[in-house]
């Protein structure tokens, strides 16, 4: 399947499972930088916890406990590297057809 990162007038479109991951990457590092500013949870289920665990699994790093801040600019600068090679993938295939 073929992977996209599309601006529209309603919105930004994600298409496919990479583009899926750096979708949840940008939403898991938002929530994180809220509870690192303020102590609030998105949901009951993004409990700090989850949200470490989930950071450690797209990144492949380990985080010290309660570095939320760093959690979130890990998943901002994986999610914006990933953006851009299915950006520069995507274009490549169009110059080749």
């Amino acid at each position: 399947m073929r992977n996209s990162i599309e601006g529209t007038p309603g919105g930004v479109v994600f298409a496919g499972p990479k583009a899926t991951e750096v979708f949840r990457a940008s939403a898991v590092g938002s929530a994180l930088r809220l509870y690192a500013k303020t102590g609030i949870k998105v949901n009951r289920a993004y409990t700090p916890a989850a949200m470490m665990a989930v950071a450690a699994e797209i990144t492949g790093k380990k985080f010290k406990a309660r570095d939320y801040a760093g959690a979130a600019a890990e998943l901002k600068a994986w999610a914006e590297a990933q953006a851009l090679l299915i950006n520069v993938g995507n274009n490549a295939a169009e110059a080749q057809s």
